[in-house]
């Protein structure tokens, strides 16, 4: 039973976030007329928050490895909560972009808890369907925030979209903060080596200079093509952060998460086909409003079969991971990802763009479940909170990457050759595959060099860190 409320709490801190993000997006005209802003006023709701989230999402992982992912994210949904509850009462656009900061903060707290409380709560065999689950409930929150913001907002304003959180982060987060006490990771099971990575102080220094090299990276891809004082401040940060982590104790990237060929080129494919999804989804819309001709209501209906296709795929990949490998399902997944660009790109008519929209939303769908149990799995347990962070990260600095690519090519008037152009980067990774692992490290036991995941597997009981406060208690 208690599994049950971790995979209910984990889905509804990512569908919150997603349905957020979208829902805000359709309702920022709105927010625009009522409070008198400008343009770039209105974006910076959107940016500020992106960058103050992907600057924490490492270090929120690492917290919740120390503390707790319970714990963090029960502050993290609350928090959420309660800056939502701020800007319903906004009076100008200044504090609207400010809060959007503040709940960026609380965002990056709950997003990688999300994912360490599955990684802790199920044994590795048993983490495809949760996450498969988890992956399908942010598609429905993706595809219906659209909706679900137009109409509260065209009824009730814009201030009626932030009014969605308050019960969920309400409940979920008191119910997290008041279930029983959490251990904290900093040993495993009896027998086990203590995990410096969880056991070591905090990184503060490290931190500091990966979060400001992340959210100066943001920045400048949604900048661009501008260039601004982020991208020189991107590279410092980023170099004198690989100089601390060289020479830090206890590093806030552990050796053993990025020391993994597995997690890294899970990583370096969810970056790649989130950019190519997104930026897709933004060249193909003015394909289809400035090429074609074509209402924003109409290009909505043909880009459906895309949420609805990444929906569906969330449970075929769980079954395809069991039976093919992470290595096999990804490279078909990418591929067919990339076909579906192909198609978009060379679609004369609506069908065609129903079928290339169908085959990216399929094949997105089903690299991001094979590609995030794959960092989720192959980290140890006391890691699995920066494990999560940096998949969270991915999941950020891709769709800015794609977006920023798309909108440079797209103003250069070249027609649909950034739907080409994406695709061909989606091919490009595929020899990144080879170092996913195939079918025999999905099959039976866990494999000899994931020790960690030995305390998960007594008895059909849960024996890590997290057990207790999880409540695996074998009924």
């Amino acid at each position: 039973m208690r599994r049950a409320l971790t995979l209910a709490s984990s889905v509804a801190g990512a569908a919150i976030v997603a349905l957020d993000g979208t829902a805000l997006t359709v309702a920022q005209p709105t927010l625009r007329h009522d409070l008198h802003a400008s343009l770039a006023q209105v974006q910076w709701t959107g940016t500020g928050y992106l960058v103050a989230v992907a600057a924490l999402l490492v270090f929120a992982g690492r917290l919740g490895d120390r503390y707790g992912h319970r714990r963090v994210f029960g502050i993290g949904m609350l928090g959420f909560g309660a800056v939502s509850a701020g800007i319903v009462a906004a009076p100008d656009v200044r504090w609207v972009i400010g809060l959007r900061v503040v709940q960026g903060v609380f965002g990056a707290l709950l997003q990688p808890a999300t994912l360490g409380m599955l990684r802790a709560a199920f044994p590795p065999d048993r983490l495809r369907t949760p996450i498969a689950v988890r992956t399908a409930a942010i598609g429905v929150a993706a595809a219906a925030g659209p909706v679900v913001g137009g109409a509260l907002a065209t009824e009730f304003g814009w201030r009626a979209v932030f009014l969605l959180n308050l019960g969920p982060t309400l409940l979920f987060g008191t119910l997290a903060l008041v279930s029983r006490a959490e251990r904290r990771p900093v040993a495993g099971a009896p027998g086990e080596k203590p995990r410096p990575s969880a056991a070591g102080p905090l990184d503060i220094p490290g931190a500091l200079l990966l979060g400001a090299s992340l959210a100066c990276l943001v920045h400048t891809l949604v900048a661009l093509p501008h260039l601004t004082w982020s991208a020189p401040a991107a590279l410092l940060a980023g170099a004198a952060f690989v100089r601390h982590e060289r020479r830090a104790p206890a590093p806030s990237l552990p050796p053993d998460v990025i020391g993994s060929p597995a997690v890294g080129a899970a990583l370096l494919l969810l970056v790649t086909v989130s950019a190519a999804l997104n930026g897709g989804l933004f060249a193909g819309v003015y394909v289809l409003q400035d090429g074609l001709g074509l209402t924003p209501v109409h290009s909505a209906l043909l880009a459906l079969p895309l949420p609805v296709l990444l929906i569906g795929a969330a449970p075929v990949s769980a079954v395809l991971l069991r039976r093919a490998g992470a290595r096999v399902t990804v490279t078909g997944a990418t591929v067919l990802l990339a076909a579906g660009l192909l198609v978009l790109a060379a679609a004369p008519g609506p069908v065609l763009f129903c079928a290339g929209f169908a085959l990216v939303g399929a094949g997105f769908g089903t690299v991001m479940v094979a590609a995030t149990h794959v960092v989720v799995r192959r980290a140890p347990v006391a890691s699995a909170g920066v494990a999560a962070g940096l998949q969270q990260t991915a999941m950020n600095v891709g769709p800015a990457l794609g977006v920023a690519a798309a909108t440079v090519l797209t103003g250069t008037g070249t027609g649909r050759s950034p739907l080409v152009l994406l695709a061909a980067v989606a091919l490009a990774a595929l020899p990144v595959c080879r170092a996913l692992p195939g079918r025999s490290a999905h099959v039976g036991a866990a494999p000899r060099a994931a020790k960690s995941d030995t305390p998960h597997t007594g008895h059909g009981r849960e024996t890590g860190p997290y057990a207790r406060s999880l409540g695996n208690d074998g009924h």
